[in-house]
């Protein structure tokens, strides 16, 4: 008998050790659905760009990396698109948050791009984000792990990666991305806008290269 409550007390303890750390490992509330939704941040940023400054046309997509039609985008579509339009200078492309509600880790993932971009590796953890989409997204399993390797596989340093996810810091700045797509009109992701007004056609390659042609030929 004793023997049995001496390896009963051990699994408690184990238990109760397993229990602290996947505590440990949960993404906090702000991050994620369910909780109350933070307060916008007020700090200007308007999303990370790609491409020329000079560039005469400007692509913004409101994007969600839990998504599968926008990892589906970034895998197929996104490379030809920084080949032929990005880097040849026709077009800045940028990326602003539209976490959708019925995507538990959304929000979790935009925070994950935002604390390796604070390193200047966001365009690197996003294609992570993307192109390992099928690991993590919808899933219901907690990311944390494979995000702070995405990370380090991106380039980020891990401490200071793992610092700014615990402090929660961009989560105003991914409300207000939010809310700003609300105010424009986005339902649903990818949602594209050129040079401010919404995109309405092919959502691949051959349909931004046909506009971007058609508009760069008129100036």
């Amino acid at each position: 008998m004793n023997r049995f409550y001496m390896l009963l007390g051990v699994v408690a303890v184990l238990g109760g050790g397993a229990l602290f750390f996947a505590s440990r490992e949960k993404p906090a509330a702000g991050l994620t659905w369910g909780g109350p939704a933070p307060a916008p941040a007020a700090d200007g940023f308007n999303g990370y760009t790609t491409g020329s400054d000079s560039a005469p046309v400007e692509v913004v997509e409101y994007l969600d990396f839990e998504c599968p039609a926008c990892a589906q985008f970034a895998a197929v579509q996104m490379p030809t698109i920084r080949e032929q339009l990005i880097a040849t200078g026709k077009v800045r492309w940028r990326s602003r948050d539209f976490p959708l509600q019925i995507h538990q880790y959304s929000r979790f993932a935009a925070h994950a791009a935002q604390c390796a971009g604070e390193q200047g590796k966001f365009w690197e953890m996003h294609d992570q984000l993307f192109f390992n989409n099928h690991s993590w997204a919808q899933t219901g399993k907690n990311p944390s792990r494979l995000f702070r390797g995405f990370a380090e596989t991106a380039g980020a340093d891990g401490a200071k990666y793992d610092a700014c996810m615990k402090s929660e810091r961009y989560a105003g700045r991914i409300q207000a991305s939010l809310e700003e797509g609300e105010r424009v009109g986005v339902a649903a992701t990818p949602t594209f806008f050129v040079n401010g007004r919404p995109y309405q056609g092919r959502s691949n390659s051959d349909g931004f290269k046909a506009l971007v042609d058609s508009l760069t030929a008129r100036r």
